[in-house]
């Protein structure tokens, strides 16, 4: 990826929604590969937030997969779950600042008034001049005012988003109580000093609420790169909902040969019953962002 003057810091943040899949393997390798290329450090956090969502065991056998695939990370593993006190801190910062307000629209009354953005319902904004008296929880929103949020990727080029329209008041911290996704990994980043990260084109639209967080809170923006995902034979993302299989650690070296193809690396002198430690060596010596197929 582009060079940094800061040392290279990566990260990967699996969530723990069930075991790991082919498709969430080639995202690790990616990430792992361009920090390890570069003399990178390369940090492992848990994104834990969405406790409902969770499948219990399954951070544990992320990490367990893993390390049986040769993955070795720098430092003790982040867990999102455990940091409530460090996401209600931004959460105040911006409290303070007049940039979110109290929300009690329910996810009904959010679809009635709402019009189609690039990933669902984009909220009016209703709450800003008060809220409904009907319910008492509240959950928190950013007034998106930025009239456009722009920010260059890697792999996908320059991105420019109308947060206005396409995204709209936006939640960090849900009505059950829990800190969205958004805020907690802009917070973990800039915590870290996650200097690029390497992960799934599927997270390209939130890119641009991170960047506008990272704004607000006077935080660095990392380098970005959004790589292509791996489907299914419908063309569908590899994910617990479409039933993607989990990756076999007894045949790591052939899902490893696999996931090294599918980023662009020439495998034709690879052997998958070679060992890992030879495997990551000379995958290390041939890796290349820009031949990732487009």
């Amino acid at each position: 990826m582009v060079s940094d003057s800061r040392h290279y810091v990566g990260r990967y943040a699996p969530s723990p929604t069930g075991p790991l899949h082919f498709g969430s393997l080639v995202a690790a390798v990616a990430s792992y590969l361009d920090a390890r290329s570069q003399a990178g450090t390369w940090l492992l956090r848990m994104e834990d937030l969405d406790k409902p969502r969770e499948m219990p065991g399954a951070a544990d056998d992320i990490l367990r997969t893993l390390a049986g695939f040769g993955f070795e990370w720098d430092g003790e593993v982040i867990y999102q779950s455990k940091r409530d006190q460090i996401y209600q801190a931004a959460l105040d910062t911006l409290i303070n600042m007049d940039l979110v307000y109290p929300c009690n629209c329910s996810r009904r009354d959010v679809i009635a008034i709402a019009h189609a953005g690039i990933e669902g319902p984009v909220y009016p904004g209703s709450c800003r001049s008060g809220m409904s008296k009907q319910r008492s929880t509240k959950a928190w929103r950013v007034k998106a005012n930025a009239e456009h949020v722009i920010f260059n990727d890697f792999f996908q080029g320059s991105i420019d988003h109308h947060l206005k329209t396409d995204i709209g008041d936006f939640v960090i911290k849900r009505a059950d109580g829990l800190f969205a996704y958004q805020l907690a990994v802009v917070v973990d980043d800039a915590e870290q000093g996650i200097t690029h990260v390497v992960r799934g084109a599927d997270l390209l639209n939130s890119t641009s609420r991170h960047v506008l967080l990272q704004y607000l809170l006077s935080l660095h923006s990392p380098h970005y790169a959004h790589i292509p995902l791996v489907t299914n034979a419908q063309g569908e993302k590899l994910s617990k909902q479409t039933n993607a299989a989990p990756v076999n650690v007894a045949d790591a070296g052939h899902h490893l040969v696999k996931a090294f193809q599918f980023l662009g690396i020439d495998t034709q002198l690879y052997s998958s019953r070679d060992s890992l430690n030879n495997l990551w060596t000379q995958a290390l010596q041939d890796w290349n962002m820009s031949h990732i197929p487009r």
